[in-house]
């Protein structure tokens, strides 16, 4: 409808020759999205263990402290409750280190948020990624996937 009121009465003509460009313009998207070096957004069971043992990442469990001292936590994270991971992630190296014993991360290096069952973690990883932590990720499983399948490991193994 645009096109016609634009091109008038020879719409017809102008925009046949209007949907080729567009329509190479949408090859040109597409095959761009091969070159893409942001790594997925949300990590599965297998890849956060993955990860895990390569030490590729830092882990950060952003559930209450209170819910990690009565239920748990994935070995290896650290906890930043989700209030705090902005101001954290903002915090001056030394200030971070002694806070949460942990070297501060850099903006290139690769975060994955963790919490109960992925919701606070997409948070977190959003908060992350608007601070120019562009490697943020999460873990949408959270700790009761996590729980559950190294559970069954446990049983497996038994």
């Amino acid at each position: 409808m645009l096109a016609r009121l634009v091109l008038g009465t020879s719409g017809r003509a102008a925009l046949g020759s209007v949907e080729p460009a567009l329509g190479g313009l949408k090859s040109i998207w597409a095959s761009s999205q091969h070159f893409c070096s942001t790594p997925p957004k949300g990590v599965t069971y297998s890849e956060l263990k993955s990860l895990l043992n390569s030490k590729d990442i830092m882990l950060i469990d952003v559930r209450n402290t209170w819910e990690i001292t009565e239920h748990g936590k994935i070995p290896g994270s650290i906890n930043i409750p989700l209030d705090e991971v902005g101001e954290a992630l903002q915090m001056h190296p030394r200030d971070f280190k002694e806070k949460y014993c942990e070297v501060k991360p850099s903006k290139s290096d690769r975060l994955v948020f963790s919490c109960l069952a992925g919701v606070r973690s997409k948070k977190a990883m959003d908060t992350a990624i608007s601070l120019g932590f562009n490697s943020a990720q999460h873990y949408v499983g959270g700790w009761k996937e996590w729980e559950s399948y190294e559970t069954s490991e446990k049983n497996q193994e038994s």
